[in-house]
């Protein structure tokens, strides 16, 4: 299958060949013509499938560029996600002058209030900063044609559910609704069947195969040795690029000094650095100018960076779905990835859990010692 098939605008898919896309990916394949004919939709798919284009490509469609009001709202729960939505939607802006403006916390809230003052088609926001606009009354949701919930799972995960449903409560009773998911657990389910009028459900399933793509290992140390031999593991690889993940944010802090006192080309990312400084620090990274990015689950969750051939997982993940999704950062695209396990002996049972999880014991790694 093809866009054309899609009924997608000559435009459009122009704009998709300049940014090297060609063929649709299953979820676009199975939602983008029911998005196109107003249906609701709930769709599960994991970040990397390209859920984004997903929603944004029949978005585009179908905005009527010569009405004065906003008419696609997007709400995801975290500023990155949202500066990355934002980046596609004005390659796309090319094919379709449409107005957009991105709202989340940390940009200059004047500036967002002088481009209201423009024609505003589509938003892109993260929960807190809407609601801001929406009790200054700086936006207006009364005309609104499609509401997206993006990453829905990690929005109520993060606290956002009261926030999402003040939202709802704001826009147009006649929209169309869109929920997309990593995971459709019973908490997304309800907040989706709540709000949505006969919804269709798209799910596309967790491709086992890109785990066949990454080699994993385990390394068994101890807290206080996991730093030299964190050091020791990427000394031996010098991946191209490779993601660090750790626990908390104190976490990341600590092994970026620890890091970078040694000599490597790392940066942190969490959610307590300036928005703008986040901004350069993940361009540096996208263009390879920084070799290790130093990150906590919720700063990295949403990011697709092509290129990042290591993930070494600092700090173990809680659970199954969480290992997988951040060695599902590596190996992408038939690229082979490699990953790395730091377990201390009290992750004996979460590693356990994960080995069940994934069907397999990972192998043990030796330290060059």
């Amino acid at each position: 299958m093809d866009f054309k098939e899609l009924e997608l605008s000559e435009n459009i898919i122009n704009e998709l060949k300049h940014m090297g896309i060609t063929k649709p990916t299953p979820i676009q394949q199975e939602s983008i013509k029911f998005i196109r004919e107003g249906k609701d939709v709930i769709a599960e798919a994991q970040t990397g499938t390209g859920k984004t284009l997903a929603f944004l490509l029949p978005i585009f469609e179908n905005i009527s560029p010569n009405i004065n009001s906003t008419q696609a709202l997007i709400v995801t729960p975290t500023r990155e996600l949202a500066i990355q939505i934002t980046e596609e939607a004005l390659k796309l802006k090319k094919a379709k002058d449409i107005n957009i403006l991105a709202a989340y916390g940390g940009k200059d809230i004047g500036s967002q209030l002088k481009k209201l003052k423009r024609n505003i088609h589509l938003i892109i926001a993260t929960p807190g900063r809407l609601l801001d606009h929406l009790h200054r009354k700086t936006i207006d949701l009364s005309k609104l044609k499609t509401l997206v919930l993006d990453e829905a799972d990690q929005m109520l995960l993060m606290g956002f559910k009261n926030d999402v449903e003040d939202i709802i409560k704001e826009v147009s009773k006649k929209r169309q609704t869109l929920c997309f998911s990593a995971t459709m657990n019973s908490d997304v389910k309800k907040l989706a069947y709540r709000y949505m009028t006969d919804p269709l459900v798209v799910s596309i399933k967790k491709e086992k195969v890109t785990l066949n793509n990454i080699k994993q290992y385990v390394i068994e140390t101890t807290d206080r040795k996991k730093q030299d031999a964190l050091c020791n593991i990427i000394d031996q690889d010098n991946p191209f690029m490779a993601i660090i993940f750790c626990r908390t944010k104190r976490r990341v802090d600590d092994l970026e000094i620890a890091l970078y006192q040694r000599g490597y080309n790392c940066k942190k990312l969490h959610s307590d650095i300036p928005q703008s400084k986040r901004e350069r620090i993940m361009k540096s990274f996208r263009n390879a100018d920084i070799q290790y990015l130093i990150a906590t689950d919720v700063a990295a969750r949403g990011l697709d960076i092509s290129g990042v051939t290591h993930i070494y997982n600092y700090d173990i993940p809680e659970n199954v779905e969480s290992y997988i999704h951040r060695i599902g950062r590596t190996g992408r695209a038939g690229e082979e990835g490699c990953t790395c396990l730091f377990v201390d002996p009290k992750d004996k049972r979460t590693l356990e859990e994960i080995e069940r999880g994934i069907k397999f014991r990972i192998p043990r790694r030796e330290l060059n010692i």
